[in-house]
């Protein structure tokens, strides 16, 4: 059994630490946090691991065999090399790093050791977003046309990273999980309205080979929160509310062609308009939190590649830093270059 030591308990850190001391094939051994009154929380509801203020404490304790990684964006790069240098695998929070020269000495560094670095993008486990996954597979909606999604609330605003870090990761790594392509190029605006504060709201426009196209809107600003996308195929396409108690995923048999009616004219086209049925499929209700970490400890004992590794949080980096030198750029189109063979298909 694997023992996990968690450096970070703010907002999402008790999230991990419940899941984990709860995952079957790890135990939660340990949590360190800079915060007092953190500390005291972390104790109470996790009486059996040890709690420190000190993070080397966990990363250099030789009975530690895997690290937690819950802090901000900043941080996770000297933490994770840090960890893998001291011989442990690691989880870090989305995204993997700043930068994408970060993430790349994190990949060769555990690839050095034989140690597991995966990325905490919690999504990729839920039910709704692998059988979507499974339905893009399996040609269920015909050619992919386009990925059109809504991820707004009000905060959590965070002092190190714009809203295009926080929220539109999200989005991303769903993306680069569900579609069997890359994109080329990312072109996005934004706007702060915190004096002092980043971007708090964007819209990005992703650009693939052929005809797909995604755009992602997200806000920091939004009265209500939205967790809303569409996917849409020429044979049906696919309503995913993340919000949805029960029926998360809707797939409608419904679709546009076209055909010319007279080869005189271009503008002599018939539309032909096909609404079929709805239909909410059956979904894996499991807690995605408590999947990834079955994963995190299945992978580190068969030494598997997990499904969110660190070569998907790299190409994440890259497209998140394209999108905020676009946005820097008033939506100027950055071309998005492939970094390794994977990359090219």
């Amino acid at each position: 059994m694997a023992r996990v030591g968690l450096i970070g308990f703010g907002y999402w850190g008790p999230n991990l630490a419940r899941a984990f001391s709860e995952a079957k094939g790890v135990s939660l051994a340990g949590i360190s946090d800079l915060s007092p009154t953190r500390r005291e929380r972390a104790q109470t509801r996790h009486p059996s691991a040890l709690v420190t203020e000190d993070h080397g404490c966990l990363i250099d304790h030789p009975e530690i065999d895997a690290i937690l990684i819950a802090t901000p964006v900043s941080t996770h790069f000297p933490l994770a090399m840090a960890a893998l240098k001291a011989g442990k695998h690691v989880l870090v929070s989305k995204p993997i790093t700043a930068s994408t020269a970060e993430a790349t000495q994190l990949i060769d560094e555990a690839r050095r050791r034989g140690l597991i670095l995966m990325v905490d993008h919690t999504f990729l486990f839920s039910g709704a977003v692998r059988r979507i996954r499974d339905l893009v597979a399996q040609g269920e909606l015909g050619d992919i046309q386009y990925y059109d999604s809504v991820r707004v609330n009000l905060g959590l605003f965070q002092s190190d990273v714009n809203v295009i870090w926080d929220l539109a990761v999200h989005d991303l790594a769903i993306l680069d999980f569900v579609l069997p392509a890359r994109p080329r190029a990312v072109s996005a605006t934004g706007m702060s309205h915190v004096p002092g504060g980043p971007e708090n709201i964007a819209y990005i426009t992703l650009f693939f080979d052929g005809r797909v196209i995604a755009h992602v809107h997200v806000n920091w600003l939004a009265p209500v929160k939205v967790r809303r996308t569409l996917l849409g195929g020429s044979r049906r396409m696919v309503v995913y509310d993340d919000l949805e108690p029960s029926e998360k995923v809707k797939i409608y048999d419904c679709g546009v062609t076209a055909q010319n009616v007279g080869p005189e004219s271009i503008y002599q086209i018939l539309y032909d308009y096909r609404m079929g049925d709805m239909w909410a499929p059956q979904l894996d209700r499991s807690e995605p939190l408590a999947v990834e970490a079955a994963h995190f400890a299945e992978c580190i004992a068969t030494g598997r590649a997990p499904i969110s590794d660190g070569e998907s949080g790299r190409r994440l980096v890259r497209i998140l830093a394209a999108a905020t030198e676009s946005m820097r750029g008033s939506g100027v189109r950055v071309e998005l270059e492939p970094d390794d063979p994977a990359d090219r298909s």
